[in-house]
């Protein structure tokens, strides 16, 4: 309802275009900015280097290690799909010989908990805040999510991810090859992992180059 009331619409990404333009609305009031979520990632990592690094903390050592969220109420709000998540994430974490840090959500530490699920192959630590997070999510070796913010991300800090679901709202991830949908049983977590590990790390960042901010205020002036 929001696009046909607007005289400029800023668009992310040219697939952004393309929807709104399905839409019926006018070329001449779409502008493609990139996504400004490519700036504030960008200005954080500078913020991050006069920063505690979390990896030192935790004993970690950058690109030997998994990163992983899992936070949505149909992934941990039923017992067969979150003990296939735990599952799948504790094989990955056997078959690489490399530890996976989950940061849980206090939700879903209170699903694992009311479900009665425990795991002692997953380094479970406490919510951390968005910098550190960031430190920790830029220097995995791979991330597993089911996290739409997650997957731009990492498609931004040129690091795998494997999403935890079926579907996603960051389809350009996919066609860039930065990301790929594993789902939630255990099998295909692990195959959905070792398929990302085997790819080169080459991938376009479709989202911009962190200057969509001064792009739309460049069109609003």
């Amino acid at each position: 309802m929001a696009d046909p009331c607007s005289d400029y619409l800023f668009a992310p990404t040219e697939k952004s275009k393309q929807i709104l333009l399905g839409e019926g609305i006018p070329t001449a009031r779409i502008v493609v900015t990139g996504n400004t979520v490519v700036d504030a990632v960008y200005q954080n990592l500078s913020i991050c280097e006069g920063r505690t690094n979390p990896l030192h903390e935790l004993g970690l050592v950058s690109g030997e290690y998994f990163l992983a969220t899992a936070h949505r109420q149909e992934n941990v709000d039923v017992k067969t799909i979150f003990e296939s998540i735990i599952s799948g994430l504790e094989r990955v974490a056997g078959a690489f010989g490399l530890p996976v840090i989950y940061p849980i959500h206090p939700r879903s530490r209170m699903m694992m908990d009311r479900l009665g699920l425990n795991s002692t192959g997953i380094l479970f630590i406490d919510p951390v805040d968005y910098l550190s997070f960031l430190q920790l999510e830029s220097k995995a070796k791979l991330v597993l999510t089911d996290s739409g913010g997650v997957q731009e991300e990492t498609c931004i800090l040129n690091v795998p991810c494997v999403t935890l679901r079926d579907n996603t709202e960051r389809p350009e991830t996919l066609e860039v090859g930065s990301n790929i949908l594993a789902g939630t049983k255990t099998e295909t977590i692990l195959a959905a992992t070792t398929e990302m590990l085997g790819r080169t790390v080459n991938w376009s960042n479709p989202f911009g180059d962190g200057s969509a901010s001064e792009k739309i205020i460049g069109v609003l002036e």
